[in-house]
């Protein structure tokens, strides 16, 4: 049985991956599927968050075992949750038998006006430092992530939830954007198998940056052509149906 590890991006914690838990499951049905939390999030809420990448991919390794699950793993990397995985493969790439890499951007390949639109600094800045209660935070941050906002009701309520039951502190909310900021991927591919998912209509990060990396990784990309920046939200039963024919193009175990 294979463990897939999955990892969320900046503030959001395991349960914001919803419904795609289980569709991956049932597209992997021998595989165990695990929702990680990074630490300053979730049920870590409480942890300061590491001002490096580095650091917090070595607190998801000591989750894993600490919960008794031993590698080889897969990881299922969205945002800043990749660049965890991507300093995870660079590090301890006898630790996983493949990435999926989506909708990220990382230095040194592509320029920060592509890793973050523009136009949404000025929404960022308000959330970040000018503070915002979790009702239109989380309203504002559906909408800079999904293309599907307007029968996302239920999705909106959940969240509003998460965030009341698991605060995030702005503190650690810094924390995490220095640590990605300040993050600097090898030039050179790390060793375990790729796989790049992109979102065409991403409005958050320009897919660029996924096929940029993709070329200068020389891995496969493919690209959803209209979901937003939380493509498993918009539309998860595609990216579990790419991942099982990922793993059959390249004869990796199930």
């Amino acid at each position: 049985m294979s463990t897939w590890v999955l990892l969320r991006g900046l503030t959001r914690e395991s349960r914001h991956w919803g419904e795609f838990v289980q569709t991956l499951g049932q597209e992997l049905p021998d595989a165990k599927v695990v929702a990680l939390d990074l630490p300053g999030s979730g049920h870590l809420y409480r942890m300061k968050s590491p001002w490096s990448i580095e650091q917090m991919s070595a607190q998801c390794r000591k989750d894993l075992l600490k919960q008794g699950l031993q590698p080889p793993y897969y990881l299922l990397a969205m945002s800043l949750g990749a660049m965890v995985a991507v300093a995870w493969a660079n590090r301890h790439a006898d630790e996983l038998l493949g990435c999926v890499l989506i909708n990220t951007s990382l230095r040194p390949f592509s320029p920060f006006y592509q890793r973050l639109r523009p136009a949404n600094y000025p929404t960022l800045l308000a959330l970040s430092f000018l503070g915002a209660t979790a009702a239109p935070r989380e309203q504002a941050i559906l909408r800079m992530t999904s293309t599907h906002m307007r029968s996302r009701a239920d999705v909106l309520a959940h969240w509003r939830r998460f965030a009341r039951e698991n605060p995030v502190s702005r503190a650690n909310a810094l924390r995490q954007l220095v640590a990605a900021a300040r993050y600097r991927a090898p030039r050179d591919k790390p060793h375990p198998q790729l796989l790049i998912l992109a979102s065409a209509a991403d409005a958050l990060v320009d897919p660029r940056c996924s096929r940029q990396l993709a070329a200068s990784w020389k891995c496969e990309v493919l690209e959803h052509p209209s979901a937003g920046h939380d493509l498993p939200l918009d539309d998860g039963p595609w990216v579990a149906s790419q991942v099982r024919r990922w793993l059959e193009r390249t004869k990796l175990p199930l």
